[in-house]
């Protein structure tokens, strides 16, 4: 009797029947994206549902509709995503074409997923408000609570699917542990990439370091008057994704720990890059956006943050793109 493989990467060997599991993870993933495409498109419509007398969201109706609309095709791909890892026909689409909007979509849940859990517990602790007495409406409190467990759950269930998908398709990639990696699978470009990433990021660590630990240094006047406990955590989580992102490419490149499995480098690399590169893309787009008033605009210190953080993230995962297509080879 012989053992039959899955081909790693054509889908001729792909059953027409979807794993029970692989729907329930379908079903999660899109009914999750039901309230926050259900509010958006609301708001889109003119509804100020969840919007209270006052909020900064209503001094710019145009510039907010366009943006709402944005999130709207964003959250969309999320199913799309959904169904191609769970179709037959998507084990033809090219890699690239698949991976680039995963860690994207990976890249801006993650920060989300860790954060919000991390600020309940800080409230439930210290009994600190989400928001200080006098400042400026944004939202009430109950679409949050709408929301972000929704992001949460996204995040889990596509996660899993594509964890799933990619250890059929590309499991041979992250066998084994560092020390056994040929040379030509780490190549040049993964470890020039890290150590560019590597200096660049000191900047974008030490920056959100300080801005978690207190430090107004570089903060608009308006971001230091409205600092909470909930800046200080996403403030943390930042630095850590910074960190992450960064000994993940760092232990891929130059394998100081020998007897590490290589699939913990690079998840840390791919998750880190995503978080901090998604994130420094989308905060550095919202700091350039024009209405604001002088006091309200993103410091250049904070747009500079913003900015380097990006291309460290795209550091990060142009290196482990490279050594994915290198041991895939």
């Amino acid at each position: 009797m012989t053992r039959t493989t899955l081909a790693p990467v054509s889908g001729a060997h792909v059953p027409l029947r979807v794993p029970r599991a692989h729907r329930v993870l379908r079903t999660l993933t899109v009914a999750s994206c039901v309230p926050y495409l259900s509010l958006k498109i609301a708001w889109i419509s003119g509804s100020r549902i969840g919007i209270p007398d006052g909020s900064v969201l209503l001094e710019h109706r145009a510039l907010m509709a366009v943006a709402n609309s944005v999130t709207v095709l964003m959250d969309g791909a999320v199913i799309v995503l959904a169904l191609l890892l769970t179709q037959a026909w998507g084990r033809r689409v090219p890699a690239w074409l698949l991976a680039t909007p995963v860690w994207i979509a990976g890249g801006l849940l993650l920060p989300i997923m860790v954060g919000f859990p991390v600020q309940l517990l800080t409230h439930a602790v210290t009994g600190a408000q989400p928001q200080r007495t006098g400042d400026k409406p944004f939202l009430d409190d109950w679409v949050f609570g709408v929301v972000y467990p929704g992001f949460i759950v996204q995040g889990l269930a596509l996660g899993t699917l594509f964890v799933l998908y990619a250890r059929e398709r590309w499991g041979h990639v992250w066998r084994g542990v560092v020390w056994d990696l040929p040379e030509a699978a780490t190549g040049r470009t993964l470890k020039v990439t890290a150590m560019a990433a590597a200096v660049l990021a000191l900047f974008p660590a030490t920056m959100h370091l300080l801005w978690a630990c207190g430090s107004t240094a570089g903060l608009s006047a308006t971001r230091i008057e409205q600092r909470t406990a909930d800046f200080y955590v996403l403030e943390g989580v930042n630095a850590l994704f910074v960190a992450a992102a960064l000994a993940g490419a760092l232990l891929l490149a130059f394998r100081p720990v020998p007897a590490l499995r290589v699939r913990t480098p690079l998840a840390m690399a791919w998750l880190g890059s995503g978080a901090v590169g998604c994130w420094g893309i989308w905060l550095l787009i919202a700091a350039v956006l024009p209405g604001a008033e002088e006091g309200e605009r993103a410091s250049g210190l904070m747009a500079l943050t913003y900015a380097v953080g990006m291309i460290v993230g795209l550091l990060v995962i142009i290196g482990t793109a490279s050594f994915v297509r290198r041991r895939g080879a």
